[in-house]
């Protein structure tokens, strides 16, 4: 069975509000997230972390939305690898891969988690990723341009990232053990020497941080329900 993570307990300082509940096309942000999972077939259950504050507007809309899957929602940490790995101690016995996906990225879709998926039963571990195209620079604390960076085969990463349970949970043992920091999954598994292979993306699924990317999701899913 696939488990999905949906990590839900950032600040939002660069937002200035709780971004999760803001509404684009007529749902909370967090909640389209959530409805890409509850749709996928491919995914069993999801535990939701969130922040302690937040817990209970989270339950109602889990009630409003009628979310099946959604079997636990929990309480994260400070950092966002502290709220995965709270995640990761409350997976069920029958868990044998698991998602984790930022729920500030509101769109994700089935397809998208089905493919990412399919990927990982091959290899284990496989992400979303989405091919740079803007011209690179490195800069110095003046912000002064030193060099270029190469774009050919460079990746921003995206969520979902998938993984074999065992591996995921391997990997985040020995990030506790090192006491090291990792800004995604995907880094913690790399520290395994594992290899983890990446589902190019070419659709929308950017991650909401700035009040300006409200209106741009909005679009987006508007644009995907004519077009379905």
């Amino acid at each position: 069975m696939l488990t999905a993570i949906i990590v839900a307990a950032g600040s939002s300082r660069r937002m200035g509000s709780d971004k999760l509940f803001e509404i684009i096309a007529g749902k909370p942000v967090i909640a389209h997230a959530i409805d890409a999972f509850e749709l996928a077939d491919c995914v069993g259950e999801i535990i939701v972390v969130t922040r302690g504050d937040r817990s209970t507007e989270i339950r109602r809309l889990t009630r409003n939305q009628s979310f099946k899957k959604v079997r636990a929602i929990i309480t994260g940490g400070e950092r966002r690898q502290d709220s995965v790995r709270a995640g990761l101690g409350n997976l069920s016995p029958d868990a044998r891969y698991v998602a984790v996906h930022d729920a500030a990225r509101p769109l994700v879709t089935p397809e998208q988690i089905k493919g990412v998926f399919e990927r990982c039963e091959i290899h284990g571990a496989a992400a979303l990723a989405e091919p740079i195209r803007d011209t690179l620079k490195r800069a110095d604390v003046d912000f002064v341009v030193t060099d270029s960076v190469d774009r050919h085969q460079i990746y921003a990463m995206q969520t979902p990232q998938i993984f074999e349970r065992a591996w995921i949970e391997e990997a985040y043992r020995e990030v506790y053990a090192k006491k090291v920091s990792v800004t995604d999954e995907v880094s913690a598994v790399e520290r395994l020497g594992r290899k983890v292979f990446l589902l190019p993306n070419d659709d929308f699924n950017f991650k909401i941080t700035y009040p300006r990317d409200l209106p741009l999701a909005e679009f987006v899913l508007k644009q995907r329900t004519r077009l379905w």
